[in-house]
């Protein structure tokens, strides 16, 4: 009983949020029970234990097809993530790629974590990949791929990311905040 309030209590805190902006990509998960429950916690922002719970108990009980135990799997890996839980998020995002190969947040959100390592070389190719096969927010890999880019010290690369990131998602303030530190110069090559 006491389980079941407190995930019903996390259900009304969850219910009674704005969306948050992040650069962890949520799979939409709907259809009601505890998966949905997952879904809405990462696309909100949630980053508390008990949230992922709900991921836990979709997992653990209810009937889901590979798409949305797939993204049950990725929500759980955010939710983890943003605890900088990398090595469990990790194991999440694998679980999830292995089981949909095809699910472009899989990848992505397994280069942030391996972003979070400081593992930036690890990451572009997971990134490279989800972006491939298509993100339901692009915007948020591309500036992850620009961190990448910062962390191996290749600032050309990480500016036309993070101007990527600019032009798909105009009125997200991080790629704006981060682009504000650039300062782009042109110089005459001798022939």
């Amino acid at each position: 009983m006491g389980r079941r309030l407190s995930i019903l209590a996390a259900l009304a805190a969850l219910t009674a949020t704005a969306t948050a902006g992040a650069a962890h990509g949520a799979v939409t998960v709907i259809g009601g029970g505890m998966a949905e429950a997952c879904s809405k916690a990462a696309v909100a922002g949630r980053s508390d234990e008990r949230f992922e719970e709900f991921c836990d108990i979709a997992l653990d009980t209810e009937f889901l097809n590979a798409r949305d135990r797939a993204g049950t799997y990725v929500n759980r890996g955010v939710l983890r993530m943003r605890r900088g839980e990398y090595v469990r998020a990790i194991s999440d995002f694998d679980l999830a790629v292995k089981m949909k190969p095809d699910l472009g947040e899989g990848h992505v959100n397994r280069g942030a974590a391996l972003i979070g390592q400081k593992r930036y070389a690890d990451s572009l190719p997971a990134i490279d990949r989800g972006l491939e096969l298509g993100v339901e927010e692009p915007a948020k890999a591309y500036y992850n791929r620009a961190l990448a880019h910062e962390g191996l010290e290749d600032a050309r690369s990480a500016y036309f990311d993070y101007q990527k990131a600019q032009e798909l998602a105009p009125d997200w303030a991080a790629p704006t905040e981060q682009l504000a530190r650039f300062s782009v110069t042109t110089r005459t090559v001798p022939n």
